[in-house]
């Protein structure tokens, strides 16, 4: 009886201690595998992890529709015997033409493993912080669903590529085929666009192209010819600027990013002065990382995770953006950290703002300041390979324009050739199994 009483007065302070997150497991589904780990006695997977993972998914996960061999063995190390995430993981895309949750669910097929859609962050997710927009008229130029995007996002008045080109028959006029005659003349009465929002590369470049300038050379009023070119133009919002991509194919194909250059080329050719972004998001842009902080972060708590996020390892394939973006939002962090250790211990809530600019949403803390750095990884399925070495001295930038070159941030952290050695050294790292 003694002893009974004993292992009860061991074990009972435990269970009191423990019980706030055994409640919040069982919502997740891990109650039973916490529960089957203390019965055996074992501590190791009690531990609780103070890293998340950032992947990438095309060059990482997937090659086009094929996917790579080391992807499905990675997310096993990442889930538990029933399909639960163990660690905050997250996958973080440039692509823009669909929602997030088609992407999860299309994850879901490719990995053989559940992906929520709040694991998903695209290239335009951030733009939902841009709420001064939402009211404004909005040019949407991209592929996919574009108009069920930008609603998802928070915009109440888009019209697409498609719809003005039918609104002005006259303007797209390259392709005879495609002319039609016009119908009455109601353009005047065409509602002025006020910003323009950039999703992705589209389908008909020579359509988008003339109607994106357009649109900018007569301050969004296209009814008319412009007397003068306006300065400042309209805003334009742009997410996902990479040059290339890594589908099926043996190299790298055109992504949004030369799209962009395209479009820039031709304003600053017919105006003599450069296009100028509002807004430029997904990757390796400082907010695309920020909003993944956030949801890491939340994903966290849903886990019933109590343990600080401290380290988000970002698992990528090229390094001019996956690379290059999270050194960058990492020697943010660096900069930032006593600042945010301060807003941390005072508390508080999450402050409901009207992001007004970039500056704006990079200084929009709040109580998930946890975070201290994000290391990159840098896999050799994709963009990158090892075959072809790379300098990052040798002054060539395939980054966006408005990017500075800082050539050490195209450096990794750590380097693995496929996504399976990526996890494996992170848990050796941090000690977890």
């Amino acid at each position: 009886m003694a002893s009974v009483l004993g292992v009860r007065n061991k074990v009972l302070p435990v269970i009191e201690a423990t019980l706030p997150h055994f409640r919040r497991c069982r919502k997740r589904g891990r109650l039973a595998n916490i529960c089957q780990n203390f019965c055996s006695g074992g501590s190791h997977d009690m531990q609780e992890p103070q890293f998340g993972f950032l992947f990438d998914i095309d060059g990482v996960m997937v090659r086009g529709r094929k996917v790579l061999p080391s992807a499905r063995s990675a997310l096993r190390l990442l889930t538990d015997g029933h399909g639960h995430f163990r660690v905050p993981t997250i996958f973080v895309t440039n692509a823009g033409n669909t929602l997030r949750q088609n992407k999860a669910s299309q994850l879901s097929e490719w990995l053989g493993i559940e992906i929520q859609p709040q694991q998903v962050v695209m290239s335009h997710s951030p733009l939902k912080m841009f709420t001064q927009f939402f009211d404004k008229h909005v040019l949407v130029s991209g592929q996919g669903p574009v108009l069920e995007i930008a609603h998802n996002l928070g915009f109440q008045r888009v019209t697409t590529i498609e719809a003005l080109r039918h609104r002005f028959p006259n303007l797209d006029v390259v392709d005879h085929r495609r002319r039609k005659a016009p119908p009455c003349a109601f353009e005047k009465y065409f509602p002025r666009i006020d910003a323009l929002l950039l999703f992705g590369e589209p389908i008909r470049w020579e359509t988008n192209l003339q109607l994106l300038v357009d649109v900018l050379l007569t301050n969004g009023q296209p009814s008319q010819a412009p007397q003068s070119i306006s300065k400042p133009h309209i805003p334009v919002l742009a997410c996902n600027m990479d040059l290339f991509w890594m589908a099926e194919a043996c190299m790298p194909r055109y992504g949004h990013g030369t799209f962009m250059l395209c479009l820039e080329s031709l304003y600053r050719k017919i105006t003599g002065n450069e296009l100028k972004y509002t807004a430029l998001v997904g990757k390796p842009s400082e907010l695309t990382y920020h909003h993944s902080e956030f949801v890491l972060t939340q994903q966290a708590r849903e886990m019933g995770i109590e343990a600080p996020i401290r380290t988000v390892y970002c698992i990528g394939d090229n390094p001019e953006t996956d690379i290059y973006g999270a050194n960058l939002y990492n020697r943010y962090l660096r900069s930032q950290l006593t600042r945010r250790r301060k807003k941390s211990q005072q508390g508080g809530g999450v402050r409901e703002t009207s992001i007004r600019s970039v500056a704006d949403i990079l200084d929009w803390e709040n109580d998930y300041g946890t975070v201290e750095s994000f290391e990159s990884i840098l896999v050799f399925t994709g963009v990158y390979s090892s075959n072809n070495d790379y300098n990052p001295n040798d002054g060539v930038n395939f980054n966006h324009r408005d990017f500075l070159l800082y050539p050490e941030l195209k450096k990794p952290t750590h380097e693995a050739n496929n996504v399976l050695e990526a996890v494996k050294l992170v848990y050796e790292r941090e000690g977890f199994s």
